[in-house]
């Protein structure tokens, strides 16, 4: 007992003494939390002021009729932005703050770090013409529902008056242009004069504007439709003997991946990795199709290579899928199965207020990729996400074919669980709640893009399409695709890659079919 009363005498004692301590360390210790929080709302207002095209994107309708000239002033205006903000951050001690601003913080100092970098160094400004393009911009005010369309098109109209001298500043900007985003700037600047076409003139007829209103605007889109034409005609006629390669080279690339993926990997670490998980999908897929060998070609000699064999049977898999004028209406009726189904496995809340809409895919985003998601940002939470479908009108036949090949019956499925339910568009929803801005506007594209690829397996791990081997063989093929991306990325900017190669492992590794590739 009386070893115990003095073990708590001295416990008391030091008690007193830590709470002492603490009381001081107190006094010494400022909550920055307030003064970072109010620092960061008056940081998004003026962001906004820099960049109001990325304003209006986020649902911030304030600057919607204002088109920033991308000249050197401008560019200098970014730098000069990013620089103060780099030095108010410095005035917060980061250890006095909470974790979720913790957060905000890096966020914030990796966003503006990012800036000042993208326009002194990486430089794609200067030899990427595919940056300049003020369709979608405009197409926004079209397509949104956040005022009366009679406001909007005043926007619209506004807006127009800049779209000369923008393109007037790109064609001073580009020095050396690589060849392969001066075509995709050709055919997507050409693809969006139906912005200032058939989509404006839609609207105005909707709107009932007069005939004087109407008038105004469409003598100003016609100097837009002017200054887009020159442009893509002098991109055409352009004398460019020495154009810059688009690959990036190890020493851009790194720093560009250090910014945009923020990992603890570091690139190369990132390739070694994809290297063994594309082994580790073959072990997985030629289990499953020497297992399906005999229901596809039943006595026929298997293939002595196992890539071969995996190949065969996803051939003939792939030979079940849509027609080529039932592509995008496929793709409409998937998506109250995938509801349905996570409803019932009670995987996930989806919002039914939030609107999703399937939509061709307009021609000012072609060329990059078949399927993606526009989503309404932060402030427009009821906006319309768009499911952009990529048309198959006009393609030759075989072409086609080979495409409704790669979106089979069960590839057609992971792309609607990554695009859509569960992937991009339920992720965009839940990141528009945020009750960080800075998590909201900044989201790291690793992370959005790792949700939906971690959807497409939780979807498959819950028992959707009834663990059906096929299902499981195709979903390892599409896995394959982001693990083959990582490796051609990596290959193509830092190792030389030639097209033969990278369509090798695309094709014969990747197993996708050529339109794909």
């Amino acid at each position: 007992m009386k070893k115990l009363t003095i073990i708590g005498i001295i416990a008391v004692a030091l008690s007193s003494c830590s709470s002492g301590d603490k009381k001081q360390d107190s006094k010494a210790t400022v909550d920055m939390n307030p003064r970072f929080d109010a620092y960061k709302e008056q940081f998004i207002l003026n962001l906004w002021k820099v960049y109001p095209g990325w304003a209006s994107s986020q649902g911030y309708h304030k600057y919607d009729s204002v088109l920033t000239v991308p000249d050197a002033a401008e560019r200098t205006r970014e730098i000069n932005f990013a620089k103060a903000n780099l030095d108010s951050l410095k005035s917060f001690d980061i250890s006095n703050l909470s974790d979720n601003n913790k957060t905000d913080y890096h966020m914030i100092e990796n966003q503006l770090q990012s800036s000042i970098w993208t326009l002194n160094e990486e430089k794609s400004w200067e030899w990427n013409p595919s940056e300049y393009n003020v369709s979608e911009s405009f197409a926004t005010i079209l397509n949104g529902n956040y005022d009366t369309l009679p406001k909007r098109l005043h926007n619209f109209f506004v807006k127009m008056n800049n779209v000369p001298a923008y393109y007037e500043a790109a064609m001073k900007n580009i020095k050396n242009p690589t060849l392969e985003h001066t075509q995709l700037a050709i055919e997507q600047n050409i693809g969006g004069l139906s912005v200032f076409q058939t989509d404006l003139n839609d609207a105005m007829v909707k709107a009932k504007v007069t005939r004087v209103e109407r008038e105004k605007i469409e003598a100003r889109a016609l100097l837009a439709v002017k200054a887009i034409n020159d442009y893509a005609t002098w991109l055409k006629n352009l004398k460019n003997d020495t154009p810059r390669s688009f690959r990036l080279g190890k020493e851009l690339y790194e720093k560009k991946f250090e910014y945009d993926i923020q990992s603890g990997y570091s690139i190369d670490v990132i390739y070694e990795k994809a290297l063994a998980h594309k082994k580790e999908l073959h072990e997985k897929m030629f289990t499953i199709a020497d297992k399906y060998w005999i229901k596809y070609f039943d006595k026929a000699p298997k293939p002595a290579d196992k890539l071969a064999e995996i190949k065969q049977v996803i051939d003939k898999i792939s030979e079940t899928h849509v027609k080529p004028e039932e592509f995008q209406s496929a793709i409409e009726q998937q998506i109250p199965a995938l509801v349905k189904f996570i409803k019932d496995k009670d995987l996930i809340y989806i919002d039914p207020s939030k609107p999703l809409v399937v939509r061709k895919e307009p021609d000012y985003m072609a060329g990059v990729a078949g399927a993606s998601i526009s989503a309404p940002g932060p402030y427009d939470k009821n906006g319309n996400t768009y499911y952009n479908v990529g048309t198959l009108a006009g393609m030759p036949k075989d072409k086609a074919e080979s495409y409704l090949r790669e979106y089979n019956k069960y590839i057609l499925q992971i792309l609607n669980i990554h695009e859509a339910i569960p992937g991009h568009y339920t992720q965009l929803v839940y990141s528009n709640q945020s009750p960080s801005l800075i998590k909201s506007l900044f989201g790291n594209n690793a992370m959005i893009e790792g949700w939906a690829v971690y959807a497409e397996r939780m979807m498959l791990e819950n028992g959707y399409e009834n663990n059906e081997d096929e299902m499981w063989l195709m979903y390892y093929k599409w896995n394959l695709r982001s693990t083959c991306n990582t490796i051609l990325d990596y290959s193509v900017h830092t190792k030389n890659m030639s097209k033969e190669e990278a369509m090798h492992l695309l094709i014969d590794e990747g197993f996708q079919e050529k339109t794909e590739a």
